[in-house]
């Protein structure tokens, strides 16, 4: 019976937990918590940036930090459990939770209605097509409204932004600013740029977002492509397993970087045509790099197609809350929105 007590506030607890989430806890909180300051400042020189970064990782990835020996490891996981949930919370709990995820538009109200408002934050959405199919005019349109008001459909924060294929436009970011009456000046200053250039600075990149994301509120992490560096650099059947690992690693950090501070995150990829390898194929012309890795990673996946003239076709291939649909969107000056017919 005591055991049965003692679980039943351990479930009531992680509920109070998952309902006041409103942020990451900055990593500092630990020293409340009997973790000593010198501790604190290891695990930021790791790249630990917040409490839930501490509380995800696992006890190996904790013992690699130069400096913190085992016991130090469990103490650290115990005070963080403290403060961010890890055991079991009724889905009642999980539903009003949710209720509170933020929804970022695209610019164009079908392509919001299939998405069910537009780009959920707290995971990752996954975009390809081919190429002049408008997967980077979608990235630059959601770097301007992730900075609307959440009344307005926005996201209230900065954006992030990487980019792989040096096609990032900050001229197409004042036209779009324009559009929906901001500041091109301010909208420029909260998106933070960076061009990787290898698959190693791109994975880099993901600590110095930590770091980033910790000093202030963003609501949207973009990454065009996410796929493309890989593609190049591991060439052939023979650094595929290598290829597939290092994806994995990198798609994971950029889960870990959402589950931590709440943003959504956004990448595109490229496609390659199906049948290639001789085989016969019945289904569609083209599919995505990345295979099941890339599948298994994302929670969301739209195929974005050319249509007539500046407008696209959007296919939501796979989501956990919403069927799979199609949207017509169009491509203008002043970014993506509604279709012109």
């Amino acid at each position: 019976m005591a055991d049965m007590m003692e679980h039943a506030q351990e479930v009531e607890n992680n509920e109070n937990a998952v309902l006041n989430m409103s942020g990451a806890f900055e990593i500092e909180k630990l020293t409340d918590l009997g973790i000593g300051a010198a501790d604190v400042k290891k695990l930021k020189e790791a790249g630990f940036y917040s409490v839930e970064a501490v509380a995800y990782a696992s006890r190996r990835e904790l013992s690699d930090v130069k400096g913190v020996s085992d016991a130090k490891v469990s103490k650290i996981k115990d005070a963080a459990a403290q403060l961010v949930p890890s055991g079991f919370a009724t889905a009642h709990t999980i539903l009003a939770a949710r209720g509170s995820l933020i929804r970022i538009t695209t610019g164009s109200s079908a392509l919001d209605g299939i998405l069910g408002g537009g780009l959920e934050s707290g995971s990752i959405t996954e975009i390809y097509g081919e190429f002049r199919c408008g997967k980077t005019q979608l990235c630059h349109t959601l770097a301007v409204t992730s900075q609307i008001p959440v009344t307005h459909g926005g996201g209230e924060g900065k954006c992030m932004y990487i980019d792989t294929e040096g096609t990032f436009r900050p001229d197409r970011l004042v036209d779009i600013a324009e559009r929906f009456q901001m500041d091109p000046e301010a909208v420029l200053n909260n998106i933070a740029f960076a061009r990787a250039h290898n698959t190693e600075h791109q994975q880099e990149l993901l600590a110095q977002a930590g770091a980033l994301l910790s000093e202030s509120r963003f609501s949207l992490i973009i990454c065009d492509s996410a796929t493309a560096l890989f593609r190049t650099e591991y060439i052939g059947r023979g650094e595929l397993a290598s290829r597939q690992n290092n994806l994995g690693k990198f798609l994971k950090g950029l889960q870990r970087l959402a589950d931590e501070y709440g943003v959504a995150v956004l990448v595109t990829n490229q496609v390659v045509q199906s049948g290639l390898d001789g085989a016969m194929s019945f289904g569609p012309s083209v599919k995505p790099i990345g295979g099941n890795i890339m599948a298994h990673a994302t929670t969301t996946r739209l195929q974005l197609k050319k249509g007539r003239g500046s407008d696209r076709i959007a296919n939501l291939v796979a989501s956990p809350s919403m069927p799979e649909n199609q949207a017509t969107f169009g491509i203008s000056q002043h970014g993506v929105g509604d279709a012109s017919d």
